[in-house]
């Protein structure tokens, strides 16, 4: 962890100047104390942030963020803070570790998947629902404007329907 530690303390400066916003996304709570007080730093020098989101994922998995916040959410069941009939697909949503990146910017439009490989291999499940996905047979080191500039096409092509049936 001391590689993130140590690029978070060096581009941060660079990163106000270019007016990102930080955010971080994951099971936070397993990473050492002092990156996560760096994270908590990070984010809130950024928050005034709004030329870029940049969303970083660390010890992050899909399933493990939707199992965490159903446990969450049972727990406060258990409590007698909410009934199980209060529970929403929103509610859920908010739950998430991604929670205050979807609230920034939205889930996502378009998730571009290098090296051929047509899965999502654990990533954004439940915010990727009604993503466009497109998949290209080039390896990440090898993605450069032509490549994104295709990714871009094939989207513009696409009806985006969220799960209505065409008209």
């Amino acid at each position: 962890m001391d590689l993130l530690q140590n690029a978070l303390r060096q581009q941060l400066p660079e990163l106000q100047q270019s007016g990102v916003q930080l955010h971080f996304m994951g099971e936070l709570h397993l990473l050492p104390q002092v990156l996560q007080e760096q994270m908590v730093a990070c984010e809130a020098a950024t928050a005034g942030n709004m030329q870029l989101v940049l969303n970083i994922a660390v010890s992050y998995s899909g399933q493990a963020d939707i199992t965490a916040a159903l446990q969450a959410l049972a727990r406060q069941v258990v409590a007698g803070q909410l009934t199980p009939q209060q529970i929403t697909s929103e509610l859920l949503a908010q739950s998430l570790s991604s929670a205050s990146v979807t609230a920034a910017v939205g889930p996502p439009d378009l998730l571009i998947r290098t090296s051929g490989e047509q899965r999502l291999s654990n990533f954004m499940l439940w915010e990727l629902a009604y993503t466009e996905l497109c998949f290209l047979d080039v390896m990440w080191p090898d993605f450069g404007k032509q490549q994104f500039q295709l990714a871009l096409h094939q989207y513009s092509q696409r009806q985006r329907r969220y799960g209505q049936r065409k008209a």
